[in-house]
């Protein structure tokens, strides 16, 4: 897939959204920023296909996203599924993880991460 640049608003609310992230996502950025997690490269706040995702590595097209408990509401849900969707028709690995899961259980999410990548076989 060739990259498109994203529209300048979709620049803006990503750029405004690194400032302001939750504690679980500030909790994962630190093990995944400057390749910390077996050299993967991550981008936060990312734009891709109409969307900004919460983590993404380009290289091995995994997307991470940590979710807080208004995801679980049912018309949530449903907006959720449609993008992960759509991202996975564009060749993209989608994990999700709970803000809960991601501030309790860090190694296990890295783990999850490492397997999606491919750098890993599941334990």
């Amino acid at each position: 897939m060739p990259h498109t640049p994203p529209p300048p608003r979709h620049r803006a609310n990503a750029k405004s959204m690194r400032k302001v992230m939750t504690d679980a996502e500030l909790k994962l950025w630190n093990e995944l920023r400057a390749h910390r997690l077996m050299g993967l490269g991550f981008r936060r706040q990312f734009p891709i296909a109409g969307y900004i995702v919460d983590f993404a590595c380009p290289e091995k097209r995994v997307i991470v996203e940590v979710d807080g408990s208004q995801h679980g509401e049912a018309g949530r849900a449903g907006a959720d599924k449609a993008r992960t969707k759509r991202l996975e028709q564009y060749g993209w690995i989608v994990l999700r993880f709970w803000n809960d899961e991601v501030i309790r259980d860090i190694d296990n999410v890295c783990q999850h991460i490492v397997i999606a990548a491919g750098l890993a076989g599941p334990t």
